[in-house]
């Protein structure tokens, strides 16, 4: 737990250091430092991405669709509900869909069990964990990973494998599921599995990841390499669209499609049972907001729109595992600032352990994507994905 609390510490310093939120001379010396080690990873990424695109490093085609979805950026892009519509989608219109994760933060074998496997196997290598076949939910979120554990509780006719190796997970999911389309989450950078199509997003909060490569800033490789995307999509926008970063967008890809999206909250539900609440409840309540999310503050901003006085706010990193005693610790918390419900995210409220008190009600958001452009363009895509003829309607 102690080596947990000082890792969340460091990262969320390290993300006050790269945003300039850090004053002084320390914080420049190290940003300084940073911006030195951000060129040698652009061209370590170039390098890569170039040994691939001549084939001197061979991806693997594993002889089915395989769609990636992913971004230029680390942190949250909401990815997962752009997800969770594409694969609904395919498998609506006739697809057998896997989603490959690499499990983000899922639990790992230990030592112990590596060793006793390969003392009566031989062998360390074991198979992708299902978490769902299609058909059942098979792991829980700490096995799973959240993102990959919520993607299978709301897609009931969707498998979703975790593997570090999609490579192998694919192949699992081709072989044993029957699958005959796959889609890579957080995808964009895996380039050992050939992809016929690249879905990429892009936060409109912060599309650019503060101009700068990893370390220095929030770039996995540079804004131009967007040029591979087949598809684009611009996350949590704004009613009226992002017409300019659309247009910058453009002149870095000319022929993606572009589709503007927003995060639309739904609905309320409880996290320890089954009632439902219309949005409408938040108006006038005083809430407790807890998130382990990249960009807490649009999530908290949500609940405000709605109508929400927040009277206690609680942040833990990003993918933060809750314990037991944290949830105890902020009900108990909620209730001294007085609070009539805790509220937090559908992709935190799966990693929250069970905890058995009725004293304050602890809810999450459900939020699904919403497009506001480029939906018919999207589904003429998902129809020529499908091997049918774009729609007419």
């Amino acid at each position: 737990m102690a080596n947990k609390r000082k890792s969340e510490q460091l990262e969320t310093y390290l993300l006050s250091v790269i945003d300039g939120t850090l004053k002084g001379k320390w914080p420049a010396i190290l940003r300084f430092l940073m911006k030195m080690l951000s060129w040698l990873f652009s061209v370590i990424v170039q390098v890569r991405i170039q040994l691939y695109k001549h084939r001197i490093i061979r991806g693997n085609t594993l002889g089915c669709q395989v769609i990636s979805v992913g971004n230029l950026t680390v942190g949250g892009t909401g990815k997962t509900p752009v997800v969770e519509v594409f694969a609904r989608n395919l498998q609506q219109q006739g697809r057998k869909v896997a989603i490959l994760s690499r499990g983000y933060k899922s639990k790992e074998k230990s030592f112990r069990e590596k060793m006793v496997q390969r003392i009566t196997t031989g062998k360390i290598e074991t198979p992708p964990r299902v978490v769902s076949d299609g058909k059942r939910l098979l792991l829980d979120s700490w096995t799973a990973g959240d993102e990959p554990y919520m993607l299978a509780s709301n897609l009931p006719k969707v498998a979703v494998v975790v593997d570090k190796d999609r490579v192998k997970a694919g192949k699992y999911a081709i072989k044993e599921l029957g699958c005959d389309t796959l889609i890579l989450d957080d995808g964009f950078q895996y380039l050992k599995v050939g992809h016929r199509l690249d879905i990429a997003l892009v936060d409109r909060t912060n599309p650019f990841g503060y101009g700068h490569l990893l370390p220095r800033g929030l770039l996995r490789e540079p804004m131009r390499n967007i040029k591979r995307a087949g598809f684009i999509f611009i996350t949590k926008c704004g009613d009226e669209g992002e017409p300019e970063l659309k247009a910058k967008l453009r002149q870095l890809n000319p022929v993606a499609e572009i589709s503007e999206c927003r995060h639309a909250a739904k609905y309320l539900k409880e996290v320890f049972g089954d009632e439902t609440y219309p949005l409408e409840k938040l108006k006038g309540m005083k809430i407790a907001a807890v998130s382990a999310i990249a960009v807490p503050e649009s999530f908290e901003k949500a609940l405000e729109a709605f109508g929400a006085e927040l009277v206690y706010t609680r942040r833990f990193a990003d993918h933060h595992r809750f314990s037991q005693q944290e949830i105890i610790n902020t009900i108990n918390w909620s209730i001294k600032h007085g609070a009539e419900a805790i509220l937090t995210t559908e992709k935190d409220a799966v990693r929250f352990p069970f905890v058995d008190r009725r004293d304050i009600p602890v809810i999450y958001m459900r939020v699904e994507i919403e497009m506001l452009s480029g939906e018919d363009e999207f589904m003429d895509w998902i129809s020529r994905i499908c091997f049918k003829t774009p729609r007419n309607d």
